[in-house]
């Protein structure tokens, strides 16, 4: 989602060139790897404007402030997780796993792990997180929920404990692949999440 455009900035492309939608995309995206490198200590609007390839001037047309220029670009570039209802809890759970993957290994994972450990520090980015966290929830709520109307999964099944073993065991992982390891263990994540999701479901079964 990008920014809803200021008074000044509907005035400038009513009367001068449009805005063009290539170097929104090319901003928002440095602003994320930005801040994925340096965190907010290092995030500022020149750093982005020389990672982007653009001037100040550009950034300052399109966002008032830093805060709202990472705020809007991470929103467009972390992506929530949602349900997806594969027809099967296994299927429903892998389908999961590989979005917190996708999270937390994609991209912009370096600034999805950033967004973890520095959202109380910076206005606004804790509600954005909390979406996040709500998001896995509700996604995982759905899920347990035609589990147990399927009668994959008992009735008193955890919602709290599935999700932190899935999300858990995901962000465990990747975290704790050694630099030498990485590209191995990217090659083999799509075989971990189907192994994560058949260790959890033999866990949950009586």
């Amino acid at each position: 989602m990008m920014p809803a455009p200021s008074h000044h900035d509907r005035a400038s492309t009513a009367t001068g060139r449009p805005r063009d939608p290539e170097v929104d995309r090319r901003i928002a995206l440095a602003a994320v790897a930005v801040f994925g490198e340096a965190g907010w200590a290092g995030f500022s609007v020149e750093s982005v404007a020389r990672q982007a390839c653009v001037g100040k001037a550009s950034i300052y047309l399109r966002w008032e402030t830093k805060e709202r220029l990472l705020l809007d670009a991470l929103a467009a570039h972390v992506a929530p997780v949602v349900d997806a209802d594969t027809g099967s809890l296994r299927g429903d759970l892998i389908a999961l796993a590989r979005q917190l993957v996708e999270l937390y290994a994609g991209p912009s994972r370096q600034a999805a792990l950033r967004m973890m450990l520095e959202a109380p520090m910076i206005p606004g980015l804790a509600e954005r997180c909390d979406e996040l966290r709500q998001a896995q929830v509700k996604a995982a709520r759905a899920m347990v929920r035609r589990g147990i109307r399927r009668g994959d999964l008992p009735d008193d099944s955890s919602v709290t404990l599935l999700l932190d073993t899935l999300c858990g065991g995901v962000i465990a992982h990747i975290l704790s692949t050694p630099q030498h390891l990485e590209e191995a263990v990217q090659a083999g994540l799509d075989e971990y999440t189907e192994n994560l999701v058949g260790f959890l479901l033999g866990s949950t079964r009586p």
